[in-house]
């Protein structure tokens, strides 16, 4: 099967039943996507496909095939990006398991409501647990990156 992942077109050779997660971090060596919880409940594996946040470690290789599939890595220069600037400023990581998923959460966010509200933010991000309780940071780092965003 072929993906493209982070701009580059892969190829793997696996069932099609396999969990994406499970593809990114075994196959292709892509570890920014974490195993949380395994049913989609907490966020730790988050990445984009085709521009919208999915949790991986439920979309299977098979419907994911031929699509496009954006991880951490995926951001160029992280440290360029307006959210991962945020989270920087606002210091959101705690012990940061969760942390990539937050912010490919957070960037499809954006892209989807420029200029979120609290409860336009508490609402797509509730999916996204962080078990260090680092809400109102993920929440003041949003609106910043929002800003950052909306300056350019």
């Amino acid at each position: 099967m072929e993906l493209t992942v982070n701009g580059t077109k892969r190829q793997v050779d696996v069932v099609p039943e396999m969990p994406l997660l499970w593809v990114l971090r075994d196959e292709l060596g892509i570890t920014s996507p974490k195993y949380g919880c395994g049913v989609a409940q907490c966020g730790a594996c988050t990445v984009q496909i085709d521009g919208k946040a999915v949790r991986s470690c439920q979309s299977h290789i098979g419907e994911v095939a031929g699509k496009s599939v954006v991880t951490m890595e995926g951001l160029g220069n992280k440290d360029q990006h307006p959210v991962v600037q945020a989270w920087i400023e606002h210091q959101v990581p705690q012990c940061g398991y969760c942390q990539t998923g937050q912010i490919i959460q957070a960037i499809s966010l954006l892209e989807l409501i420029p200029k979120p509200t609290d409860d336009d933010i508490n609402v797509v991000m509730s999916g996204n647990l962080c078990r260090c309780g680092t809400y109102p940071r993920i929440r003041a780092a949003i609106h910043a990156a929002a800003a950052k965003i909306a300056g350019k």
